[in-house]
Protein backbone atom coordinates (compact mmCIF):
# COMPACT_ATOMS: atom_id res chain seq x y z
CA UNK A 1 0.00 0.00 0.00
CA UNK A 2 2.88 2.38 0.83
CA UNK A 3 4.40 1.89 -2.64
CA UNK A 4 1.04 2.53 -4.29
CA UNK A 5 0.60 5.77 -2.33
CA UNK A 6 4.11 6.85 -3.31
CA UNK A 7 3.42 6.16 -7.00
CA UNK A 8 0.12 8.02 -6.79
CA UNK A 9 1.82 11.06 -5.23
CA UNK A 10 4.54 11.05 -7.90
CA UNK A 11 1.92 10.78 -10.63
CA UNK A 12 -0.10 13.66 -9.18
CA UNK A 13 3.01 15.85 -8.76
CA UNK A 14 4.08 15.05 -12.33
CA UNK A 15 0.64 15.93 -13.69
CA UNK A 16 0.59 19.16 -11.65
CA UNK A 17 4.08 20.08 -12.87
CA UNK A 18 3.28 19.58 -16.54
CA UNK A 19 -0.03 21.41 -16.15
CA UNK A 20 1.70 24.46 -14.67
CA UNK A 21 4.43 24.38 -17.33
CA UNK A 22 1.88 24.14 -20.16
CA UNK A 23 -0.17 26.97 -18.67
CA UNK A 24 2.85 29.25 -18.29
CA UNK A 25 4.06 28.32 -21.78
CA UNK A 26 0.65 29.13 -23.27
CA UNK A 27 0.57 32.51 -21.54
CA UNK A 28 4.02 33.34 -22.88
CA UNK A 29 3.25 32.26 -26.44
CA UNK A 30 -0.30 33.67 -26.55
CA UNK A 31 0.71 37.11 -27.99
CA UNK A 32 2.50 35.34 -30.85
CA UNK A 33 -0.46 33.07 -31.49
CA UNK A 34 -2.79 36.07 -31.42
CA UNK A 35 -0.66 37.88 -34.00
CA UNK A 36 -0.54 34.86 -36.31
CA UNK A 37 -4.28 34.26 -36.04
CA UNK A 38 -5.05 37.96 -36.48
CA UNK A 39 -3.13 37.94 -39.76
CA UNK A 40 -5.96 35.77 -41.15
CA UNK A 41 -8.73 38.14 -40.01
CA UNK A 42 -10.10 41.10 -41.91
CA UNK A 43 -8.10 44.15 -40.93
CA UNK A 44 -11.19 46.07 -39.82
CA UNK A 45 -12.28 43.33 -37.41
CA UNK A 46 -8.98 42.53 -35.68
CA UNK A 47 -9.44 44.72 -32.61
CA UNK A 48 -13.21 44.23 -32.50
CA UNK A 49 -12.60 40.50 -31.96
CA UNK A 50 -9.42 40.86 -29.87
CA UNK A 51 -10.68 38.37 -27.29
CA UNK A 52 -11.33 35.75 -29.95
CA UNK A 53 -8.20 33.84 -30.97
CA UNK A 54 -9.42 31.90 -34.02
CA UNK A 55 -10.76 33.86 -37.04
CA UNK A 56 -14.41 33.19 -37.93
CA UNK A 57 -13.83 33.81 -41.65
CA UNK A 58 -10.14 33.23 -42.47
CA UNK A 59 -8.73 35.27 -45.34
CA UNK A 60 -5.37 35.64 -47.11
CA UNK A 61 -6.10 39.21 -48.17
CA UNK A 62 -3.72 40.63 -45.57
CA UNK A 63 -0.83 38.61 -46.99
CA UNK A 64 -1.61 39.77 -50.53
CA UNK A 65 -1.89 43.42 -49.49
CA UNK A 66 1.21 43.29 -47.32
CA UNK A 67 3.34 41.61 -49.98
CA UNK A 68 2.65 44.52 -52.36
CA UNK A 69 4.86 46.70 -50.17
CA UNK A 70 5.26 50.44 -50.62
CA UNK A 71 6.36 52.86 -53.34
CA UNK A 72 6.49 50.13 -56.00
CA UNK A 73 8.77 48.08 -53.73
CA UNK A 74 7.40 44.67 -52.81
CA UNK A 75 8.14 42.89 -49.58
CA UNK A 76 10.29 40.43 -51.53
CA UNK A 77 12.81 43.27 -51.85
CA UNK A 78 12.74 43.89 -48.11
CA UNK A 79 13.33 40.19 -47.45
CA UNK A 80 16.23 40.17 -49.92
CA UNK A 81 17.77 43.26 -48.31
CA UNK A 82 17.45 41.80 -44.82
CA UNK A 83 18.91 38.46 -45.83
CA UNK A 84 21.89 40.18 -47.48
CA UNK A 85 22.64 42.30 -44.41
CA UNK A 86 22.14 39.39 -42.00
CA UNK A 87 24.23 36.95 -44.04
CA UNK A 88 27.14 39.34 -44.62
CA UNK A 89 27.14 40.49 -41.00
CA UNK A 90 27.07 36.88 -39.80
CA UNK A 91 30.04 35.93 -41.98
CA UNK A 92 31.99 38.89 -40.64
CA UNK A 93 31.16 38.04 -37.03
CA UNK A 94 32.20 34.41 -37.43
CA UNK A 95 35.48 35.07 -39.25
CA UNK A 96 36.69 37.96 -37.09
CA UNK A 97 35.57 36.42 -33.79
CA UNK A 98 37.24 33.11 -34.65
CA UNK A 99 40.59 34.74 -35.41
CA UNK A 100 40.57 36.89 -32.27
CA UNK A 101 39.40 34.01 -30.06
CA UNK A 102 42.11 31.70 -31.46
CA UNK A 103 44.80 34.30 -30.81
CA UNK A 104 43.68 34.90 -27.24
CA UNK A 105 43.21 31.20 -26.52
CA UNK A 106 46.34 29.67 -28.05
CA UNK A 107 48.96 32.42 -28.38
CA UNK A 108 50.94 33.99 -25.54
CA UNK A 109 52.08 37.57 -26.11
CA UNK A 110 52.44 40.88 -24.33
CA UNK A 111 49.29 42.77 -23.44
CA UNK A 112 47.22 39.62 -24.00
CA UNK A 113 45.45 40.14 -20.66
CA UNK A 114 44.76 43.78 -21.46
CA UNK A 115 43.32 42.93 -24.88
CA UNK A 116 41.10 40.26 -23.36
CA UNK A 117 39.90 42.76 -20.74
CA UNK A 118 39.07 45.23 -23.52
CA UNK A 119 37.08 42.53 -25.31
CA UNK A 120 35.07 41.94 -22.13
CA UNK A 121 34.57 45.69 -21.68
CA UNK A 122 32.90 45.92 -25.08
CA UNK A 123 30.19 43.62 -23.71
CA UNK A 124 29.40 46.21 -21.02
CA UNK A 125 29.39 49.25 -23.31
CA UNK A 126 25.84 50.40 -24.24
CA UNK A 127 25.35 50.73 -27.97
CA UNK A 128 23.63 54.10 -27.53
CA UNK A 129 26.94 55.66 -26.51
CA UNK A 130 28.46 54.88 -29.92
CA UNK A 131 25.53 55.97 -32.09
CA UNK A 132 26.52 59.61 -32.64
CA UNK A 133 30.30 59.02 -33.11
CA UNK A 134 29.62 56.14 -35.50
CA UNK A 135 27.08 58.14 -37.50
CA UNK A 136 29.50 61.06 -37.88
CA UNK A 137 32.26 58.69 -38.92
CA UNK A 138 30.14 56.83 -41.48
CA UNK A 139 28.82 60.14 -42.79
CA UNK A 140 32.39 61.30 -43.44
CA UNK A 141 33.04 58.06 -45.32
CA UNK A 142 29.93 58.61 -47.46
CA UNK A 143 28.31 55.40 -46.24
CA UNK A 144 24.91 56.85 -45.33
CA UNK A 145 22.07 55.15 -47.23
CA UNK A 146 24.29 52.12 -47.90
CA UNK A 147 24.57 48.76 -46.18
CA UNK A 148 28.23 49.30 -45.25
CA UNK A 149 27.51 50.69 -41.74
CA UNK A 150 25.31 47.66 -41.03
CA UNK A 151 28.00 45.18 -42.10
CA UNK A 152 31.54 46.59 -41.88
CA UNK A 153 31.88 46.78 -38.09
CA UNK A 154 31.28 43.04 -37.66
CA UNK A 155 34.46 42.25 -39.61
CA UNK A 156 36.49 43.70 -36.73
CA UNK A 157 35.32 41.40 -33.89
CA UNK A 158 33.25 44.13 -32.24
CA UNK A 159 30.95 41.64 -30.49
CA UNK A 160 32.79 40.61 -27.36
CA UNK A 161 30.28 37.93 -26.41
CA UNK A 162 31.08 35.90 -29.52
CA UNK A 163 34.82 36.22 -28.93
CA UNK A 164 34.38 35.12 -25.33
CA UNK A 165 32.14 32.19 -26.30
CA UNK A 166 34.56 30.90 -28.93
CA UNK A 167 37.60 31.47 -26.72
CA UNK A 168 35.99 29.56 -23.86
CA UNK A 169 35.20 26.70 -26.23
CA UNK A 170 38.75 26.61 -27.62
CA UNK A 171 40.20 26.61 -24.10
CA UNK A 172 38.43 23.29 -23.56
CA UNK A 173 40.17 21.66 -26.55
CA UNK A 174 43.27 19.79 -25.26
CA UNK A 175 46.51 21.58 -26.06
CA UNK A 176 48.12 18.16 -26.56
CA UNK A 177 46.55 18.19 -30.02
CA UNK A 178 48.42 21.42 -30.81
CA UNK A 179 51.72 19.95 -29.59
CA UNK A 180 51.26 16.81 -31.66
CA UNK A 181 50.47 18.91 -34.73
CA UNK A 182 53.59 21.04 -34.18
CA UNK A 183 55.73 17.92 -34.04
CA UNK A 184 54.26 16.94 -37.42
CA UNK A 185 55.32 20.32 -38.77
CA UNK A 186 52.03 22.21 -38.65
CA UNK A 187 52.09 25.99 -38.30
CA UNK A 188 49.65 28.02 -36.21
CA UNK A 189 47.54 28.53 -39.33
CA UNK A 190 47.44 24.79 -40.04
CA UNK A 191 46.53 24.01 -36.42
CA UNK A 192 43.72 26.54 -36.65
CA UNK A 193 42.32 25.24 -39.94
CA UNK A 194 42.82 21.49 -39.37
CA UNK A 195 42.22 21.07 -35.63
CA UNK A 196 40.60 24.06 -33.92
CA UNK A 197 38.14 24.93 -36.66
CA UNK A 198 36.58 21.44 -37.11
CA UNK A 199 36.33 20.86 -33.35
CA UNK A 200 34.71 24.26 -32.78
CA UNK A 201 31.74 23.56 -35.06
CA UNK A 202 29.08 23.68 -32.27
CA UNK A 203 30.37 27.04 -31.01
CA UNK A 204 30.59 28.42 -34.56
CA UNK A 205 26.99 27.34 -35.20
CA UNK A 206 25.92 29.09 -31.99
CA UNK A 207 27.64 32.30 -33.07
CA UNK A 208 26.05 32.03 -36.52
CA UNK A 209 22.55 31.61 -35.08
CA UNK A 210 22.78 34.50 -32.62
CA UNK A 211 24.50 36.79 -35.10
CA UNK A 212 21.96 36.08 -37.85
CA UNK A 213 19.07 36.66 -35.46
CA UNK A 214 20.55 39.95 -34.23
CA UNK A 215 21.08 41.23 -37.75
CA UNK A 216 17.67 39.98 -38.94
CA UNK A 217 15.85 41.75 -36.10
CA UNK A 218 18.00 44.89 -36.05
CA UNK A 219 15.88 48.04 -36.16
CA UNK A 220 18.03 50.90 -34.90
CA UNK A 221 20.83 50.42 -37.44
CA UNK A 222 18.62 50.56 -40.55
CA UNK A 223 16.66 53.44 -38.98
CA UNK A 224 19.84 55.50 -38.65
CA UNK A 225 21.56 54.76 -41.95
CA UNK A 226 18.93 53.84 -44.56
CA UNK A 227 16.94 56.65 -46.17
CA UNK A 228 15.43 55.18 -49.35
CA UNK A 229 12.49 52.79 -49.21
CA UNK A 230 13.96 50.30 -51.69
CA UNK A 231 16.90 49.75 -49.32
CA UNK A 232 14.80 49.14 -46.21
CA UNK A 233 15.09 45.94 -44.21
CA UNK A 234 12.04 44.09 -42.87
CA UNK A 235 12.14 45.63 -39.41
CA UNK A 236 12.11 49.11 -40.89
CA UNK A 237 9.53 48.32 -43.57
CA UNK A 238 7.03 46.97 -41.03
CA UNK A 239 6.63 50.35 -39.37
CA UNK A 240 5.36 51.78 -42.67
CA UNK A 241 2.07 49.93 -42.10
CA UNK A 242 1.42 52.17 -39.09
CA UNK A 243 0.45 55.67 -40.16
CA UNK A 244 -0.37 58.17 -37.40
CA UNK A 245 -2.01 60.59 -39.83
CA UNK A 246 -4.42 58.07 -41.38
CA UNK A 247 -5.66 54.52 -40.90
CA UNK A 248 -3.11 51.80 -40.24
CA UNK A 249 -3.25 48.42 -41.97
CA UNK A 250 -2.72 46.15 -38.98
CA UNK A 251 -3.80 43.05 -40.89
CA UNK A 252 -0.99 43.47 -43.42
CA UNK A 253 1.39 44.34 -40.57
CA UNK A 254 0.60 41.11 -38.72
CA UNK A 255 0.80 39.10 -41.94
CA UNK A 256 4.28 40.37 -42.86
CA UNK A 257 5.42 40.07 -39.24
CA UNK A 258 4.37 36.42 -39.32
CA UNK A 259 6.33 35.81 -42.52
CA UNK A 260 9.38 37.54 -41.06
CA UNK A 261 9.42 34.99 -38.22
CA UNK A 262 9.59 32.00 -40.55
CA UNK A 263 13.39 32.11 -41.16
CA UNK A 264 14.06 32.34 -37.41
CA UNK A 265 11.85 29.33 -36.69
CA UNK A 266 13.54 27.34 -39.45
CA UNK A 267 16.98 28.15 -38.05
CA UNK A 268 15.98 26.95 -34.59
CA UNK A 269 14.30 23.85 -36.00
CA UNK A 270 17.31 22.68 -38.01
CA UNK A 271 20.18 23.96 -35.83
CA UNK A 272 18.82 23.41 -32.33
CA UNK A 273 21.29 20.57 -31.70
CA UNK A 274 24.32 22.74 -32.51
CA UNK A 275 22.94 25.60 -30.46
CA UNK A 276 22.55 23.38 -27.39
CA UNK A 277 26.03 21.88 -27.79
CA UNK A 278 27.67 25.25 -28.32
CA UNK A 279 26.15 26.80 -25.21
CA UNK A 280 26.28 23.78 -22.89
CA UNK A 281 29.79 22.51 -23.68
CA UNK A 282 33.19 24.12 -23.56
CA UNK A 283 35.24 21.92 -25.85
CA UNK A 284 36.60 18.39 -25.56
CA UNK A 285 37.64 17.39 -22.10
CA UNK A 286 41.05 15.76 -22.03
Amino acid sequence: RGNNNMRAKKRISRIAYHTVVLAVGFVMIYPLLWMVMSSFKESSTIFHTAGQLLPTQPTLENYANGWKGFSHTTFATFFKNTFFVAAMGTVGSIVSSLLVAYGLSRLRFRLRGLLFALVLLTMMLPGQILMIPQYLWYNQLGWINTYSPLIAEFYFATQGFFVYLLMNFMDGIPKDLDEAAKIDGCSYYSIFSRIILPLSTPAIATVAIFSFMNRWNDYMGPLLYLKRTEKYTISLALKLFCDQTSSSDYGALFAMSTLSLVPIFLIFAFMQKYLTEGVATSGIKG
